[in-house]
């Protein structure tokens, strides 16, 4: 893990901060900076899915509720990945949530939102769980923040969460299987995860590896970065972190398997 820490700290302007779980190890196995308050951007709206999916299981809501008035954000890709959505008025709950996080949809999420009780009662009940995470209708907003290290105990709830219970956990994670943000040299099945980003922020959370054979848990945040829309340094830099994170997973399932054969 130390080359992922090395090639992060190559970033010489601004902050960052990652920390790693091991779900073979049910550890903490890297982190740098993890008290690091980062803008969400998109991201929020895995918060906003754990709130929904809280009220569900809460029994306040159905997944098969009908949520009204729904309209795409034309600047994301719901016309690639639900093109068969697009003409529709109304979604069930579970399919809203799951287009939100995979499309980053901040229409979608603003109509989830109003119909689980408005922007308040969602942010009143993230905030109930993880106190450093506050939610805001406008992703681009600076308020729109949270500690990486709680965004990390959030992503490692719902994993565990969809584990135990699939069947309530399902849109969220159906929604980071289909999102697309693909790196080069790691498999697209390999790379589950929701990423936020403005001028100077990055933000990246999911899963690496193979889903069922113990993947590793991240978050990754930068902030007060050069200009993003000019400089890509640092988006090099986090890409060149994650191939890395990749070969530790990787590393880490040959050396699971070599000790497998070794003992059968």
């Amino acid at each position: 893990m130390e080359k992922v820490l090395d090639k992060l700290k190559e970033i010489e302007s601004g902050e960052v901060g990652i920390i790693i779980y091991s779900q073979l190890e049910q550890d903490i196995v890297c982190s740098l900076n993890k008290e690091l308050l980062v803008p969400l951007a998109s991201a929020a709206k895995v918060a906003i899915a754990f709130c929904v999916t809280q009220l569900v299981a809460e029994r306040k809501y159905k997944w098969n509720d009908i949520v009204q008035d729904i309209s795409f954000n034309p600047k994301e890709d719901s016309n690639e990945l639900y093109p068969h959505f697009q003409n529709r008025e109304t979604l069930a709950l579970q399919n809203a949530v799951e287009v939100m996080i995979a499309c980053h949809d901040s229409f979608i999420a603003n109509k989830i939102v109003q119909f689980c009780g408005g922007w308040d009662k969602i942010n009143k009940k993230i905030k109930s769980n993880f106190k450093n995470i506050n939610i805001t209708r406008n992703p681009m907003d600076l308020d729109n923040i949270g500690e990486l290290s709680q965004m990390l105990e959030l992503l490692r709830f719902i994993f565990l969460e969809y584990k135990n219970n699939p069947e309530l956990w399902i849109p969220i994670i159906n929604g980071l299987v289909r999102q697309q943000g693909e790196i080069e040299g790691i498999p697209t099945h390999h790379l589950n995860h929701m990423t936020g980003g403005l001028e100077k922020v990055v933000l990246d959370i999911g899963i690496i590896g193979e889903f069922t054979q113990n993947p590793l848990l991240y978050v990754l945040g930068a902030k007060d970065l050069p200009s993003r829309y000019k400089d890509k340094v640092a988006d090099e830099k986090i890409i060149d972190a994650m191939k890395l994170l990749y070969i530790e997973y990787s590393n880490q399932e040959t050396e699971t398997k070599s000790e497998w054969s070794a003992n059968s």
